[in-house]
Protein backbone atom coordinates (compact mmCIF):
# COMPACT_ATOMS: atom_id res chain seq x y z
CA UNK A 1 0.00 0.00 0.00
CA UNK A 2 1.37 3.39 -1.04
CA UNK A 3 0.32 6.84 0.14
CA UNK A 4 -1.87 8.87 -2.26
CA UNK A 5 -0.97 12.48 -2.92
CA UNK A 6 -2.97 15.24 -1.18
CA UNK A 7 -2.50 17.34 -4.34
CA UNK A 8 -2.77 14.72 -7.12
CA UNK A 9 -3.22 17.10 -10.04
CA UNK A 10 0.33 18.40 -9.51
CA UNK A 11 2.13 15.06 -9.61
CA UNK A 12 4.22 13.77 -12.53
CA UNK A 13 3.12 10.53 -14.21
CA UNK A 14 4.41 7.29 -12.74
CA UNK A 15 6.60 6.77 -15.81
CA UNK A 16 7.75 10.38 -16.09
CA UNK A 17 10.21 10.47 -19.03
CA UNK A 18 11.85 13.85 -18.42
CA UNK A 19 15.27 12.79 -17.06
CA UNK A 20 16.88 9.94 -19.04
CA UNK A 21 19.45 9.06 -16.37
CA UNK A 22 16.79 8.84 -13.66
CA UNK A 23 14.49 6.84 -15.94
CA UNK A 24 17.25 4.29 -16.60
CA UNK A 25 17.99 4.03 -12.86
CA UNK A 26 14.28 3.63 -12.08
CA UNK A 27 13.87 0.90 -14.72
CA UNK A 28 16.84 -1.03 -13.35
CA UNK A 29 15.46 -0.86 -9.83
CA UNK A 30 12.06 -2.04 -10.99
CA UNK A 31 13.74 -5.22 -12.21
CA UNK A 32 15.85 -5.63 -9.08
CA UNK A 33 13.13 -4.66 -6.58
CA UNK A 34 9.73 -5.21 -8.24
CA UNK A 35 7.81 -4.72 -4.98
CA UNK A 36 9.19 -1.23 -4.36
CA UNK A 37 7.49 2.03 -5.35
CA UNK A 38 10.22 2.90 -7.91
CA UNK A 39 8.48 5.98 -9.32
CA UNK A 40 8.25 9.73 -8.73
CA UNK A 41 7.35 10.19 -5.06
CA UNK A 42 4.16 12.06 -4.25
CA UNK A 43 3.76 14.91 -1.84
CA UNK A 44 2.68 13.87 1.65
CA UNK A 45 0.65 15.80 4.19
CA UNK A 46 -2.06 18.39 4.54
CA UNK A 47 -3.28 20.19 1.40
CA UNK A 48 -4.32 23.10 3.64
CA UNK A 49 -0.91 23.24 5.32
CA UNK A 50 0.52 26.52 6.60
CA UNK A 51 4.00 24.97 6.54
CA UNK A 52 5.62 23.38 3.48
CA UNK A 53 8.79 21.34 3.90
CA UNK A 54 10.97 20.98 0.81
CA UNK A 55 13.21 17.95 0.71
CA UNK A 56 15.93 17.06 -1.77
CA UNK A 57 14.92 13.78 -3.45
CA UNK A 58 13.72 10.28 -2.51
CA UNK A 59 16.16 8.01 -0.71
CA UNK A 60 16.79 4.60 -2.26
CA UNK A 61 15.68 2.55 0.74
CA UNK A 62 13.32 5.24 2.01
CA UNK A 63 10.79 7.01 -0.19
CA UNK A 64 11.80 5.21 -3.39
CA UNK A 65 10.98 1.96 -1.64
CA UNK A 66 7.92 2.96 0.37
CA UNK A 67 6.38 5.63 -1.86
CA UNK A 68 6.15 8.26 0.89
CA UNK A 69 8.65 11.06 1.57
CA UNK A 70 11.19 10.35 4.32
CA UNK A 71 9.53 7.03 5.13
CA UNK A 72 11.76 4.05 5.80
CA UNK A 73 15.13 5.77 6.15
CA UNK A 74 17.09 7.34 9.00
CA UNK A 75 16.21 10.91 8.02
CA UNK A 76 12.52 10.27 8.55
CA UNK A 77 12.99 9.26 12.17
CA UNK A 78 14.22 12.73 13.14
CA UNK A 79 11.87 14.59 10.81
CA UNK A 80 8.67 12.93 11.93
CA UNK A 81 9.66 12.94 15.61
CA UNK A 82 10.24 16.69 15.32
CA UNK A 83 6.96 17.30 13.51
CA UNK A 84 5.13 15.34 16.20
CA UNK A 85 6.80 17.38 18.94
CA UNK A 86 5.48 20.60 17.38
CA UNK A 87 1.96 19.28 16.84
CA UNK A 88 2.38 18.93 13.08
CA UNK A 89 1.94 15.16 13.00
CA UNK A 90 -0.47 12.71 14.58
CA UNK A 91 -0.49 8.94 14.78
CA UNK A 92 2.53 6.67 14.97
CA UNK A 93 5.43 6.61 12.55
CA UNK A 94 6.32 3.00 11.79
CA UNK A 95 8.54 3.58 8.73
CA UNK A 96 5.96 2.39 6.24
CA UNK A 97 3.40 4.20 4.11
CA UNK A 98 0.39 2.42 5.63
CA UNK A 99 1.13 3.37 9.24
CA UNK A 100 -1.11 5.78 11.16
CA UNK A 101 1.13 8.83 10.73
CA UNK A 102 -0.65 11.90 9.37
CA UNK A 103 0.56 15.47 9.00
CA UNK A 104 -1.59 18.31 10.32
CA UNK A 105 -0.74 21.80 9.10
CA UNK A 106 2.34 20.60 7.23
CA UNK A 107 3.13 19.09 3.85
CA UNK A 108 6.32 17.62 2.39
CA UNK A 109 7.26 18.29 -1.23
CA UNK A 110 10.57 17.47 -2.94
CA UNK A 111 12.87 19.48 -5.17
CA UNK A 112 13.46 16.31 -7.22
CA UNK A 113 10.71 13.71 -7.51
CA UNK A 114 12.74 10.66 -8.58
CA UNK A 115 15.62 8.83 -6.98
CA UNK A 116 19.01 10.00 -8.32
CA UNK A 117 22.04 7.69 -8.30
CA UNK A 118 24.12 8.25 -5.14
CA UNK A 119 21.46 10.75 -3.99
CA UNK A 120 23.03 13.36 -6.29
CA UNK A 121 20.78 14.88 -8.95
CA UNK A 122 22.51 16.82 -11.69
CA UNK A 123 21.82 20.55 -12.12
CA UNK A 124 19.88 19.73 -15.27
CA UNK A 125 17.72 17.18 -13.44
CA UNK A 126 16.99 19.70 -10.71
CA UNK A 127 15.93 22.27 -13.31
CA UNK A 128 13.87 19.73 -15.23
CA UNK A 129 11.92 18.72 -12.13
CA UNK A 130 11.42 22.26 -10.84
CA UNK A 131 8.08 22.82 -12.63
CA UNK A 132 6.54 20.13 -10.42
CA UNK A 133 7.79 21.87 -7.28
CA UNK A 134 6.53 25.17 -8.64
CA UNK A 135 3.12 23.68 -9.35
CA UNK A 136 2.87 22.19 -5.89
CA UNK A 137 3.86 25.40 -4.14
CA UNK A 138 1.26 27.24 -6.23
CA UNK A 139 -1.66 25.06 -5.07
CA UNK A 140 -0.93 25.47 -1.36
CA UNK A 141 -2.91 28.64 -0.61
CA UNK A 142 -2.24 28.62 3.12
CA UNK A 143 1.49 27.81 2.98
CA UNK A 144 3.21 30.98 4.12
CA UNK A 145 6.23 29.38 5.76
CA UNK A 146 8.59 27.07 3.90
CA UNK A 147 11.46 25.02 5.31
CA UNK A 148 14.21 23.95 2.89
CA UNK A 149 16.17 20.87 3.90
CA UNK A 150 19.63 21.37 2.46
CA UNK A 151 21.19 23.66 -0.10
CA UNK A 152 19.68 22.10 -3.23
CA UNK A 153 16.19 22.38 -1.76
CA UNK A 154 17.01 25.94 -0.73
CA UNK A 155 18.07 26.93 -4.23
CA UNK A 156 14.97 25.44 -5.82
CA UNK A 157 12.73 26.99 -3.17
CA UNK A 158 14.15 30.48 -3.68
CA UNK A 159 13.60 30.24 -7.43
CA UNK A 160 10.08 28.83 -7.09
CA UNK A 161 9.08 31.46 -4.53
CA UNK A 162 10.35 34.34 -6.65
CA UNK A 163 13.44 35.23 -4.65
CA UNK A 164 17.00 35.89 -5.79
CA UNK A 165 19.80 33.56 -4.80
CA UNK A 166 22.52 36.23 -4.39
CA UNK A 167 20.38 37.86 -1.73
CA UNK A 168 19.20 34.62 -0.14
CA UNK A 169 22.23 32.60 0.88
CA UNK A 170 21.83 29.19 2.42
CA UNK A 171 22.63 28.74 6.10
CA UNK A 172 21.14 26.74 8.93
CA UNK A 173 18.34 28.81 10.50
CA UNK A 174 18.80 31.50 7.85
CA UNK A 175 15.49 33.25 7.18
CA UNK A 176 14.50 34.79 3.87
CA UNK A 177 11.44 36.90 3.09
CA UNK A 178 10.21 36.30 -0.44
CA UNK A 179 8.74 39.09 -2.62
CA UNK A 180 5.13 38.10 -1.82
CA UNK A 181 5.77 37.93 1.93
CA UNK A 182 6.24 34.20 2.30
CA UNK A 183 9.15 33.17 4.52
CA UNK A 184 11.77 30.53 3.74
CA UNK A 185 13.79 29.04 6.60
CA UNK A 186 16.86 26.92 5.86
CA UNK A 187 17.96 23.80 7.65
CA UNK A 188 20.77 21.37 7.18
CA UNK A 189 19.29 18.20 5.73
CA UNK A 190 18.29 15.61 8.33
CA UNK A 191 20.33 12.92 6.56
CA UNK A 192 22.03 10.11 8.42
CA UNK A 193 25.40 11.59 7.45
CA UNK A 194 24.62 15.02 8.90
CA UNK A 195 23.27 13.49 12.08
CA UNK A 196 26.18 11.06 12.53
CA UNK A 197 28.80 13.76 11.98
CA UNK A 198 27.09 16.19 14.34
CA UNK A 199 26.54 18.78 11.65
CA UNK A 200 22.86 18.61 12.56
CA UNK A 201 21.64 17.79 16.06
CA UNK A 202 18.07 17.24 17.18
CA UNK A 203 18.21 20.56 19.02
CA UNK A 204 19.37 22.40 15.90
CA UNK A 205 16.61 20.81 13.85
CA UNK A 206 13.96 21.61 16.44
CA UNK A 207 15.08 25.24 16.42
CA UNK A 208 14.03 25.50 12.77
CA UNK A 209 10.50 24.33 13.49
CA UNK A 210 10.29 26.41 16.64
CA UNK A 211 11.00 29.47 14.52
CA UNK A 212 8.47 28.39 11.90
CA UNK A 213 5.85 28.02 14.62
CA UNK A 214 6.65 31.51 15.91
CA UNK A 215 6.05 32.94 12.44
CA UNK A 216 2.71 31.23 11.89
CA UNK A 217 0.44 33.75 13.65
CA UNK A 218 2.23 36.59 11.90
CA UNK A 219 1.94 35.21 8.38
CA UNK A 220 -1.27 33.14 8.34
CA UNK A 221 -4.88 34.27 8.87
Amino acid sequence: MFAPSPIPSTEPPRDCPRCPRLVAFRDALRVEYPDWWNAPVNAFGDAQAWLAIIGLAPGKHGANRTGRPFTGDHAGELLFATLSKFGLATGTYEARSDDTLRLDGAIIINAVKCLPPENKPTPEEIRTCRPFLEGQAAVLPNARVFVALGQIAHQSAVKVLGGRLPKARFGHLAEHRMPDGRILIDSYHCSRYNQNTGRLTAEMFEAVFARATELRPILTP
